[in-house]
């Protein structure tokens, strides 16, 4: 498939497609006239890419991790790389899920304030 019909199939955007590429995270083959021809294989990799970018891992860390996944390949350094990556964001979960907690009590408390019609914020009560 070419580049276009690879950036609709999983939202990633051309450039992004050409990034993985010089990364070496993603392989294409060329046409007689230089176009980019990606397996069908090439959708799921990409998928596989973006969640691993928006989890935070760097492009060096997916282009190592890679042949752990696609061919089960690892070492123990690797495996512990991976362990680190877990327990990181693992952290950001954790404190992802006390941000949204401090922000429910907001929500909560401003809520009884529009029942009460107390103002909240900086001229009203103590804001928190």
């Amino acid at each position: 498939m070419r580049i276009g019909d690879l950036a609709g199939r999983t939202g990633a955007s051309v450039r992004a497609l050409r990034y993985y590429e010089e990364q070496g995270l993603l392989a294409a083959d060329r046409s007689p006239s230089g176009q980019r021809q990606y397996p069908e294989s090439a959708v799921e990799r990409v998928r596989l890419v973006r969640q691993l970018y928006a989890a935070g891992l760097s492009s060096r860390t997916i282009a190592e991790l890679l042949p752990c996944v696609v061919d089960g390949r690892a070492t123990p350094a690797l495996l512990d790389r991976l362990a680190a990556e877990r327990d990181r964001i693992d952290t950001q979960v954790a404190e992802l899920l006390g941000t949204r907690a401090r922000l429910d009590s907001v929500i909560t408390g401003a809520t009884g304030n529009l029942r009460t019609g107390r103002p909240c914020g900086p001229r009203g009560s103590a804001a928190s």
